[in-house]
């Protein structure tokens, strides 16, 4: 079974969260989510309570190590989820980097600039699942 690492902002802001819930519910259909709780609408800008930054960090990365796959939802910037994905880069995985088109913000080059991560910007959660079903299964021409 294919396991996701799922990346958003957690600190930052909190105002994807129900999109991070749609994007986990349609990932668990291609294998294991390792980070379900970000999307819990419990879950404050404080992040997680109950564990000390190094446990968080610990945690985190080993969930990158284990995973096969890592998603972004890079609307929002955050530290945390830039430093993910680079360490994820680092790691080889296959990276998609989810951004809604805002006229207001544009997403930062160090993402969209980067040949090995796939970005796609969306309007939509349909253009947003779109876009996850291309990436576990590749068209072919």
């Amino acid at each position: 079974m294919t396991k996701i690492f799922f990346s958003g902002s957690i600190r930052g802001l909190r105002d994807k969260q129900e999109t991070y819930l749609e994007l986990i519910k349609h990932l668990n259909i291609y294998g294991t989510v390792l980070t379900e709780y970000v999307s819990d609408p419990k879950l404050s800008s404080y992040g997680d309570n109950k564990r000390s930054n190094h446990q968080i960090y610990d945690r985190d990365v080993s969930w990158i190590n284990e995973s096969d796959i890592v998603v972004a939802e890079v609307s929002t910037p955050s530290l945390g989820v830039g430093y993910e994905i680079a360490y994820a880069e680092q790691l080889g995985k296959k990276i998609l980097c989810l951004y809604r088109k805002q006229t207001d913000k544009k997403l930062s080059a160090m993402i969209n600039g980067n040949k090995k991560i796939i970005t796609k910007e969306y309007e939509t959660i349909e253009e947003a699942t779109m876009y996850i079903d291309n990436f576990f299964t590749p068209q072919t021409t």
